[in-house]
């Protein structure tokens, strides 16, 4: 089964950098994406919002972004343990 997500979005939010029990570092973000899509043959805005998830190297890179700027996202989507809303984990960031 495939699940992937790729996504252009701008960094909203982040949280500081923090480290796992292991010792894994860790990040979270609130990504922001606003396109215009055909649906049913017409034209629509769409906004999103989502929060994503990044741990190890690509943790440590996505801390050094600035808020506000655009990427694509690579990644899959995973429900938190306690959680009702899937969450994007990022394995791969490209700027735009």
């Amino acid at each position: 089964m495939e699940n992937r997500v790729v996504l252009t979005a701008c960094i909203a939010e982040a949280e500081s950098l923090r480290y796992t029990p292991a010792g894994l570092p860790a990040i979270t973000l609130r990504l922001e994406h606003e396109s215009q899509q055909t649906e049913a043959g017409h034209p629509r805005e769409v906004k999103a919002a989502i929060k994503a998830v990044a741990f190890g190297a690509m943790a440590e890179r996505l801390a050094r972004q600035n808020i506000g700027s655009l990427w694509t996202f690579s990644g899959f989507l995973a429900n938190p343990r306690n959680g009702k809303t899937p969450v994007l984990h990022i394995q791969d960031i490209q700027q735009n």
